[in-house]
């Protein structure tokens, strides 16, 4: 079962530069190398600045547990949540074939 994992973040503005950097530099390589990680994209609203969605595609929910439970991804979290305006909300998804 393929799984989508979608978060809603929210940054204010003035660091909407700096989260697009830590993105691309830190988040994106440190996801593709995550057992079990397909891809991982940015997306940024046209509509409303400072809104983003990373999307993610898994192989299953174990290894979004598992990456969940790594330091990988207390690094991540240490290093977004002080650029982000609020908590991000997270949705998974089986993706339908």
């Amino acid at each position: 079962m393929t799984v989508a994992r979608v978060i809603l973040i929210n940054v204010p503005e003035e660091n909407a530069i700096e989260a697009e950097r830590v993105w691309k530099a830190q988040c994106a390589p440190l996801m593709a190398r995550q057992q079990g990680c397909r891809s991982e994209k940015l997306m940024k609203s046209l509509d409303r600045p400072g809104l983003y969605i990373s999307y993610a595609e898994w192989d299953s929910l174990e290894d979004i547990d598992r990456y969940r439970e790594s330091t990988d991804h207390e690094s991540i979290q240490s290093e977004t949540r002080a650029l982000q305006g609020a908590r991000a909300v997270v949705w998974c998804y089986q993706i339908i074939d």
